[in-house]
C-alpha cells in the first residue's frame, strides 16, 4: 500500500517497506507567538524560511497551519500554501479545522496534497472527505469520533474502519487514507503509549493502511522529553508507523528514525543511516576547520 504525495517539484512515497517520512510540524502558530504575529501581519516569508529549514533538517513533507485568532483563514491559508510550496517544492500537508479553508488551499495547490485531517465524527466525514475526493488529495484520519478518544485499541480500530469505509464509498482510494492511531500523554494516562501501539498493530493487520502520528504528545509534562519521544518513536516504527508529524530539528529525532528504519529492514544495509552519519561528520569537520582558520 503506497501513498504518493506530490509537491511542485518533488514526490514522496509513504509505504510499509519504505523510509519513515517526517512531516515537518513547525509551521503552526500554536504556542509560537512570533510566528502567530507574522501570520497575522501577512509576513509569510517567515513561513518560507521555516519550511526551508525543516527541509534541510530532514522533513520530506511540510505541514502548513495558520490557525491564529484575528485572521480570515479561508484567505490566508491558500496564500501560505503558495509561499511554502514555492520555497521547497516538497509536498504539503494542509492543516486546518475549517473545511472551507482546506478547500480554498486545495484549489491553489499544484500537485497532490495531504489533508490534515478528518475524524470519525459525522460532521467531519461529510464536510472534509468530499473535498479530498474533489481535489484528488490524500487525507489523515484521526481515530476518534463523537464519543471522544477511546482508551481501547479495538474501539479506535472501529473508528478507523468507519473513516476508511466512507472514504472508499466516495471514490477515494484506500491508499490515500493515512490513519493516525492517536498519541496521548503517559503522564496523565499510564497506558496511553500502549494503547497507541496496540491500535497501530490492529490497523496494520486488519486494514493494511499507512499510519502517522504526532509523537511528541506522549511526553507532555515530563522532563527529558526528547528521550521519551525518541524511545516511543522507535517502538512506533517497529509497530508499523511509517510517517511522523514532528519537529525534524528535535534532539536525536532524525537519528532515531534512521536507526529504527535500519533495524526494521526499511533501510537496506543501513545505507541512509550511514549517509546521514557521514554527512554530519563532514559538516562537523568543516566547522572545526573554519574555527581553526578564524
Amino acid at each position: 500500500m503506497i501513498t504518493t504525495l506530490v509537491g511542485s517539484q518533488k514526490k514522496v512515497a509513504i509505504s510499509p517497506d519504505g523510509p519513515t517520512v517526517i512531516v515537518g510540524e513547525r509551521i503552526n502558530p500554536t504556542g509560537r507567538k512570533r510566528l502567530g504575529e507574522a501570520i497575522r501581519n501577512a509576513q509569510l516569508e517567515a513561513l518560507a524560511s521555516e519550511a526551508i529549514a525543516q527541509a534541510a533538517e530532514g522533513a520530506l513533507v511540510i505541514d502548513v497551519n495558520v490557525g491564529v485568532g484575528g485572521i480570515d483563514e479561508v484567505s490566508v491559508l491558500p496564500e501560505a500554501v503558495k509561499v511554502v510550496a514555492a520555497a521547497t517544492g516538497l509536498p504539503l500537508a494542509i492543516d486546518s479545522s475549517d473545511p472551507k479553508a482546506i478547500e480554498a488551499a486545495l484549489k491553489v495547490y499544484q500537485g497532490k496534497a495531504l489533508v490534515n485531517s478528518v475524524t470519525g465524527e459525522e460532521k467531519s466525514l461529510s464536510s472534509v472527505l468530499p473535498r479530498v475526493k474533489e481535489y484528488g488529495a490524500a487525507v489523515i484520519g484521526l481515530c476518534h469520533d463523537e464519543h471522544g478518544i477511546s482508551y481501547n485499541a479495538g474501539e479506535r480500530l472501529e473508528v478507523a474502519k468507519r473513516i476508511l469505509d466512507r472514504a472508499v464509498a466516495l471514490g477515494i482510494p484506500a491508499e490515500d487514507v493515512i490513519l493516525d492511531p492517536l498519541v496521548l500523554t503517559v503522564s496523565a494516562e499510564p497506558q496511553a503509549g500502549l494503547v497507541t501501539l496496540r491500535t497501530a498493530i490492529l490497523i496494520r493487520e486488519k486494514l493494511g493502511l499507512n499510519m502517522t502520528m504526532g509523537a511528541s504528545n506522549v511526553s507532555f509534562g515530563l522532563p527529558e522529553r526528547h528521550a521519551v519521544n525518541n524511545a516511543f518513536i522507535a517502538m512506533a516504527i517497529a509497530h508499523g508507523i511509517n510517517s511522523l508529524i514532528a519537529n525534524p530539528a528535535a534532539k536525536g529525532l532524525v537519528e532515531t528514525v534512521l536507526a529504527a528504519d535500519a533495524l526494521t529492514g526499511r533501510d537496506e544495509y543501513a545505507m541512509r543511516f550511514l549517509k546521514f552519519y557521514r554527512a554530519r561528520q563532514a559538516s562537523e569537520g568543516q566547522g572545526a576547520r573554519s574555527k581553526g582558520q578564524g
